[in-house]
């Protein structure tokens, strides 16, 4: 049984959860899809590669175990179709947000009527999988993501492809964003009752707020990005209400993750005043490029309860960052948060989509020693 402290959580050394998907693992999802396996070859498949997965999270001295989500095609979509209310399906002009250098697969969702949890979610199965591998070590504890509700938001609101039914669904906006909460309320207390301790809401929408392009593209619209913000705000902290005090949550804000490109650019600055009003016990964010902009917004965190975990190794490329270079940075960082409160980890996932970033297994796990190494420098570990 894990003897963990909440207090530790985010660990001085963190990741956001998914890493590359072994070659065997690609080769059984295609089998599947081609119909020449069955589903329950393929979960064996799976169990086997996250088995695997688990054994070398800890070698490298990570604490915060995920399943890489090696049973996932998307990060969100996976997810976020299997609740009540919402659907999968394939755009007709293709996915509606181009990446920046790379195409992403077709595929979104939509609401299709009043939203809600579904108890039965498949995710929940995945993560007891998660548990029961990784609860006999008092090292370590499972940890998981899921999309935040704002994903459904900007989905329906602000980036949709014209398909939207929401404002038939739901007339009045408010009941829209109330039942979001409700849905994450009983995300959360699903995942508690499955034992779930550490979790994680990710969430790209805040990066999309604070982009200058999709900012003016709002405001032409008639949005106002900064009313949105306190919207998505309200809902997060609305959700989070009945939180137990004993399940740490937190949330990632990403630029966007496919194949080593990106969707969107800014620093935290038009959206950090919104988002550290949030109740989340920690933030990991995006410090790996000058896309991120500087540590300035994070004189709006003011929460010593809760953490800031700096993405000053990008999860995107091989390359190596300088030791130097992220000890430099971590002190910049400490003019706005104690350095008790800060931590490090990649920018991002190793591969929020299945096709994975370019860059092998081996510089994966190279990139988590380094921060392994910056840690004992710094902290001490």
């Amino acid at each position: 049984m894990s003897t963990i402290d909440k207090r530790n959580i985010p660990f001085t050394v963190d990741h956001v959860g998914s890493f590359l998907r072994p070659e065997r693992l690609k080769t059984a999802r295609e089998k599947f899809f081609s119909g020449d396996i069955t589903k329950e070859q393929l979960r064996v498949v799976e169990d086997e590669e996250i088995e695997k997965l688990i054994e070398q999270e800890k070698r490298v001295g990570l604490h915060g175990i995920t399943d890489g989500e090696l049973r996932r095609s998307f990060w969100h979509l996976d997810f976020l179709e299997h609740l009540n209310g919402v659907e999968g399906y394939v755009p007709e002009g293709g996915y509606n947000q181009q990446f920046h250098g790379k195409e992403a697969p077709s595929y979104n969702i939509r609401v299709t009527g009043r939203i809600s949890f579904n108890k039965n979610h498949p995710f929940l199965e995945d993560f007891a999988f998660l548990k029961d591998k990784v609860e006999n070590d008092e090292n370590a504890i499972a940890k998981t993501s899921v999309p935040s509700p704002n994903m459904i938001l900007r989905q329906e609101l602000l980036a949709n492809d014209g398909s939207t039914k929401v404002h038939e669904i739901y007339p009045d906006l408010t009941d829209f964003y109330h039942d979001l909460a409700q849905t994450y309320k009983d995300v959360i207390k699903a995942y508690y009752e499955k034992g779930c301790r550490y979790l994680q809401f990710d969430d790209t929408n805040w990066a999309f707020l604070a982009d200058a392009n999709k900012r003016k593209e709002m405001q032409e619209k008639g949005i106002e990005p900064t009313g949105v913000a306190q919207i998505c705000r309200d809902i997060i902290n609305e959700a989070l209400e009945d939180k137990p005090d004993d399940l740490v949550l937190t949330t990632h804000i990403c630029r966007g993750n496919h194949a080593s490109s990106w969707l969107f650019s800014g620093g935290y600055e038009p959206i950090a005043k919104e988002l550290f009003a949030t109740n989340y016990d920690g933030f990991f964010l995006e410090y790996d490029s000058e896309r991120s902009g500087d540590f300035a917004p994070l004189r709006y965190w003011n929460n010593p309860n809760s953490k800031i975990v700096l993405g000053l190794v990008t999860s995107k490329f091989p390359e190596l960052e300088s030791k130097e270079e992220i000890k430099k940075r971590i002190h910049e960082a400490t003019e706005y948060v104690p350095l008790e409160n800060l931590s490090i980890s990649p920018q991002c996932g190793f591969a929020s989509t299945e096709e994975g970033n370019q860059l092998t297994e081996k510089e994966q796990w190279e990139k988590i020693n380094l921060l392994q190494e910056v840690a004992s420098e710094v902290w001490g570990n």
